[in-house]
């Protein structure tokens, strides 16, 4: 992996590449940044630079053999933890290295892709995933022995706010007693929802979202997209490169939450002194409680996003909307002029409530029907 393939970061490529020039590597940092902006990416580049005994940005000029290990992620010094969950082969008590040629290839296939698009490759279902105890035992076993070069162990935990409270508390005394030439990476997009005595033990850096001039860049360098065309897919993208790519390849990921917000937002105008439509609010929720848990979750973030560009619209910050319907009969415009500073407020704690009791497994058809019935209320609020 090399630093001048991930899009942006240009001064956190920089500090990372002088501290390990420097030979002041920290034994813990903590990368967080927002979804699809390479920070997974720019750990690997890390971790192959100070394995290798690198150069500069192109990542070159140290063992060869050591760089070849790193192009399919198998480099024996080099260790990855992330979410799992029990499958049809693993049935109970599932650990990262029980997915490590799955890994491999998600990483190969979408090297920018988001914790969704790696629970999609593990069909996780209705379940959600989960970095356990067993990780942490894992973690101590494998860096307990010699490093295979004689050099760093590095160990990247992907997702690191997902580890629950025993892998946690295993992994803190791990970071309180380090042992000699490890390095942790822990990457998050959640930062808050790490442990303050795991995060209070790292150094932080914080990546920003992506620019668009930046996206843009990338998508004309490397995936030959015309100038005009990379700018508006940019736009779209919201700082998101992951999100860019599937915009580039004509891949609307977000088309049945969409559907799904349209038909929602409709039948709770429809509510309002109709007894009757809240039948059709009912019948919705039912069928998003089918759903899994983390497509719910990611479909009331989609919606939390199109309130917000309703309000931005109705506050004539036109720039800053990329959002172009596809719903027939669906024009934001209309819609926006619901959506004020007198209930966007209370439109997002109801949702980052509802998601809050889905991801502790409450029932979610009783959490979708009273956030419509909330939603009801909330979008004919003067």
């Amino acid at each position: 992996m090399l630093f001048k393939e991930i899009t942006g970061h240009e001064h956190i490529k920089n500090h990372l590449l002088t501290s390990a020039a420097n030979a002041r590597i920290p034994h813990a940092q903590l990368f967080a940044g927002p979804e699809g902006i390479g920070v997974l990416l720019t750990a690997i580049a890390y971790a192959q630079y100070v394995l290798c005994s690198n150069h500069g940005f192109e990542n070159e000029g140290g063992r060869e053999a050591c760089n070849l290990k790193f192009q399919n992620f198998s480099h024996p010094d080099l260790h990855f933890v992330y979410p799992t969950v029990t499958t049809e082969d693993v049935k109970s008590k599932p650990k990262s290295l029980d997915f490590l040629p799955l890994w491999r290839e998600f990483l190969t296939e979408k090297p920018y892709g988001s914790l969704f698009d790696w629970y999609d490759k593990l069909g996780v279902g209705n379940k959600q995933g989960e970095i356990r105890v067993e990780d942490a035992t894992e973690i101590l076993k494998s860096l307990s022995l010699k490093s295979y070069e004689g050099g760093y162990k590095i160990m990247i935990i992907w997702m690191a706010d997902k580890m629950n409270v025993a892998a946690s508390n295993k992994l803190l005394k791990l970071l309180e007693e380090p042992t000699d030439k490890t390095l942790f990476i822990l990457t998050t997009e959640n930062e808050e929802d790490i442990l303050q005595t795991i995060r209070s033990r790292c150094q932080v850096i914080h990546f920003p979202s992506l620019s668009e001039a930046a996206i843009a860049k990338q998508l004309a360098e490397y995936e030959g997209v015309e100038e005009r065309r990379a700018m508006t897919i940019a736009h779209k993208a919201q700082g998101n490169y992951n999100k860019a790519l599937s915009l580039c390849h004509n891949v609307n990921e977000d088309a049945p939450f969409e559907e799904w917000f349209v038909t929602w937002v409709r039948a709770a105008f429809r509510a309002k002194g109709n007894a009757a439509a809240i039948q059709d609010l009912i019948n919705w929720s039912e069928d998003i409680a089918k759903l899994g848990r983390e497509t719910q979750k990611k479909f009331l973030h989609f919606c939390t996003d199109m309130f917000r560009q309703a309000l931005l619209l109705n506050y004539k910050a036109e720039p800053l909307v990329y959002y172009e319907s596809s719903i027939k009969g669906f024009d934001l415009e209309k819609f926006a002029p619901f959506i004020t500073g007198n209930n966007i407020t209370e439109i997002y704690k109801e949702l980052n409530d509802a998601v809050y009791h889905i991801e502790r497994n409450g029932n979610a058809k009783i959490i979708l029907t009273d956030l419509s019935i909330k939603l009801t209320r909330l979008i004919h609020k003067k």
